[in-house]
């Protein structure tokens, strides 16, 4: 299994996920890796770990994703991998609920959401984002 960690979400992966269609609430499995120090691009900003930077990103995105009818299921550090081999762990999981995948998908690529995005990528290493519904 070929693992790659990323930052932003392809075009053609956010279009993937609007043509399985439906209109029920998914979840957003969130497998985060954070720089240890954040890496922005343009100067000013404080000098701050990738987690801190993240968290910027993170609260005001919940807020976005509540006020857009979702919410935050869980969130937690990851601690230790029982089954299965990575070359490294991920810093935190978090599972977030939206009411659809278009919901979603205008959430994530609101005006918004792109202007906290500075703080994302400077945090963020890379990430796992897994869409899931229930069985």
């Amino acid at each position: 299994m070929k693992v790659e960690n990323a930052v932003l979400p392809r075009g053609d992966q956010l279009q993937n996920l609007l043509a399985l269609g439906g209109d029920e609430p998914i979840v957003m499995l969130n497998l985060l890796k954070f720089h240890d120090r954040a890496r922005y691009e343009e100067p000013g900003h404080p000098d701050i770990s990738g987690r801190e930077a993240y968290m910027l990103y993170g609260q005001a995105m919940k807020a976005l994703v509540e006020a857009g009818g979702g919410k935050m299921r869980f969130n937690a550090r990851v601690d230790a991998l029982v089954i299965g081999e990575v070359e490294e762990l991920w810093d935190v999981a978090a599972i977030m609920e939206y009411p659809s995948r278009a919901a979603f998908v205008a959430i994530a690529t609101s005006p918004e959401v792109q202007a906290l995005g500075v703080h994302r990528k400077a945090g963020l290493a890379g990430q796992l984002l897994i869409q899931c519904t229930g069985l």
